[in-house]
């Protein structure tokens, strides 16, 4: 009997093992694995190898946890029978019962949960005998569970698309970087996802701020105007605004100056500009980023589809698209958002509903308008009247300022927070 109980004890502890191996390595970190992989660590590489063949892995996990589960049950009743008789049946079913699920299957499982990868990295040398010495027999129910499943017309593997690889980096993100002292990391990786979902349309800046200069002008007053402009590139016209003929570089400037002598009225702006580049604005920014670096250039102008001149997009303006605002001694900064004491903000109409997503963590959608004043025209349906309150989306839009047709400012106000103590 001292045998039997310690053959018992032995096959229960077989049982700690398959339950802890079958959830460490299913739950480990594949990324990690990966990287440590890449670095040479030989028990990572044999857990990616196992990964990759994860129903033969399994297979072997259950068949060895059956085969010891039925195994240890027969002796344990066997030698409950010795002991008590017939009654030694229940007893014995009772006992292997609390010892298999707190011992052998709830213990186990806690620990390789929480410790995952480094259990993994432990286990993985002994499933790699064990996966193949059960290999055959594996296989050969495997080929008959994808009979099963092919009569029963369920597909046997259904490829993640490109889409569904997205949306799983997005949780990755939300779920390991929740802590706000990684906030401003999170934005950044969101904001390379998005970059194919977004238009050039979104971020540009849009026609009715732009600094121009009228090439027709005197050369005293065009360097008057782009001496006092906080930009280094800046589109010439001729004719009227529309009729974009260059882009001038102040350096080009400054040197044509600087090696011209005589009368500067002389000096042809529009021979020292770069001809302009049009681009549709339904282009998104992770194209515009691979077109600005193919060829080379920083400054865009957008057009619509009737060829309607729109704004420009910059290179600048894409990366501040991933990593914020990027503002120097030049730049003239804009508070399009005002935070006031009761919780609302005074938020300019022109403000992109990006910014505002991104700055404050909200989800305001951003399909159909680019900014805030275009997401409650969109949404009312009209063209609201100043004072005129609206609900959308959880947030209080209360319009305070209007310019003929255009919304200039609106009182914003999100969602009370929710209380994390509140299960309703």
């Amino acid at each position: 009997m001292i045998l039997e109980i310690g053959l018992i004890v032995f096959l229960l502890m077989l049982l700690f093992f398959f339950s802890s191996a079958e959830t460490s390595l299913t739950v480990v970190s594949k990324p990690l694995m990966h990287q440590m992989e890449v670095e040479g660590d030989r028990r990572a590489a044999l857990v990616n190898r196992l990964q990759n063949r994860k129903e033969r892995l399994l297979g072997s996990i259950l068949l060895g946890n059956t085969l010891v589960q039925i195994f240890a049950s027969a002796m344990a009743t066997s030698v409950a029978i010795a002991t008590f008789g017939d009654a030694g049946v229940a007893y014995g079913t009772v006992l292997m019962t609390v010892v298999v699920l707190v011992f052998c299957e709830i213990l186990p499982k806690t620990i390789a949960i929480h410790q995952s990868n480094s259990v993994a990295l432990a286990l993985a040398p002994v499933m790699r005998v064990i996966t193949w010495f059960l290999g055959p027999p594996i296989l050969a129910v495997q080929a008959l569970v994808n009979g099963l499943l092919r009569l029963l017309g369920v597909p046997l593997k259904a490829e993640a698309g490109i889409e569904e690889t997205i949306a799983e980096l997005r949780g990755a993100i939300d779920i390991h970087t929740a802590e706000d002292e990684v906030r401003h990391e999170r934005k950044m990786l969101r904001s390379i996802l998005d970059l194919g979902d977004v238009e050039v349309g979104e971020i540009m800046i849009h026609r009715k701020n732009l600094a121009t200069v009228n090439a027709a002008l005197p050369m005293s007053v065009i360097l008057d105007q782009i001496t006092a402009s906080p930009y280094t590139r800046l589109p010439l016209w001729k004719g009227e605004p529309d009729n974009i003929v260059g882009v001038v570089h102040t350096k080009d400037l400054l040197r044509a100056v600087r090696n011209h002598t005589g009368d500067l009225n002389e000096i042809d702006i529009v021979a020292l500009s770069t001809p302009p580049w049009f681009i549709p604005d339904s282009t998104s920014l992770i194209d515009q980023l691979q077109a600005f670096r193919k060829r080379r250039e920083h400054f865009a102008l957008v057009v619509d589809e009737y060829g309607t001149l729109q704004g420009v997009v910059t290179l600048e303006d894409i990366i501040e698209e991933i990593v914020g605002e990027i503002s120097d001694e030049h730049d003239v900064l804009v508070a399009g958002v005002r935070p006031q004491a009761d919780g609302s903000f005074i938020v300019n109409g022109d403000v992109t509903i990006r910014d505002l997503n991104r700055e404050y963590d909200w989800r305001l959608p951003d399909e159909h308008a680019a900014t805030i004043a275009g997401l409650l025209l969109h949404e009312s349906r009209m063209i609201p009247e100043v004072n005129q309150v609206f609900l959308f989306y959880g947030f209080r839009f209360e319009v305070l300022r209007r310019v003929r047709n255009q919304i200039t400012s609106v009182r914003l106000t999100p969602p009370a927070p929710r209380d994390p103590e509140d299960k309703d």
